[in-house]
């Protein structure tokens, strides 16, 4: 395999690093396929609830498309708890900077945040403080990380849910990941997207 010519960084010259950026592109090009195989490594992470960790994105990527949920939404949902694996003090931070150049900036905060929107559930049995997310309260996306939490996080815990395969957000991911990293087109920062379309949820049904 070839390789740059330098061992510090410092010596390089405009050959090496004009190698090192193509290579490093084709790499990035690969990333939807490296995430949808760190999905399925979800399977056999924490254990203790009554469905995986991929079974539970699943549910929450399918609750999603079946709300009428955008692209973005669906994506985040699916990849939203994907830090579990190395991340476990974090894995909410973690999704985010993996979704952040690629997606609006409403869902990647949504899903840096969910880990404290989340405690309103748990927290207070484990003599803690429930009310976290009190402190974004006036922050323009409170509303809609509350909304995913209810609609497609915390309640995606059910062994008799019918979840969409992985196989079924495969081109969603493919297609997110295949923008263009940090383009304000994609970004679109302020603009707010409802987590629910009814008309286009009316329109999915089942379809798989």
């Amino acid at each position: 395999m070839k390789t740059v010519k330098f061992t510090a960084m410092k010596d390089g010259d405009a050959e090496d690093y004009a190698f090192l950026s193509e290579h490093e592109s084709d790499y990035a090009a690969r990333t939807a396929e490296r995430l949808l195989g760190a999905l399925e490594g979800l399977d056999e992470s924490l254990s203790g609830y009554q469905i995986t960790r991929l079974g539970h994105s699943l549910q929450a990527a399918t609750r999603a498309w079946r709300d009428g949920a955008d692209e973005d939404w669906v994506v985040s949902a699916l990849l939203h708890d994907i830090g579990d694996i190395y991340a476990p003090y974090n894995h909410d931070e973690y999704a985010a900077a993996i979704l952040r150049p690629f997606v609006r900036e409403q869902c990647a905060w949504v899903v840096e945040k969910h880990g404290d929107f989340q405690r309103l559930y748990y927290a207070h049995h484990l003599g803690g403080d429930r009310n976290t997310r009190e402190k974004y309260r006036d922050h323009p996306y409170f509303e809609d990380c509350a909304g995913f939490c209810e609609r497609w996080d915390q309640s995606s815990f059910d062994p008799g849910h019918e979840n969409l395969p992985l196989d079924f957000f495969r081109p969603m991911v493919e297609r997110v990941f295949a923008r263009k990293a940090h383009d304000p087109a994609v970004i679109r920062a302020g603009e707010r997207v409802a987590l629910v379309d009814a008309e286009t949820a009316g329109s999915r049904g089942d379809r798989a």
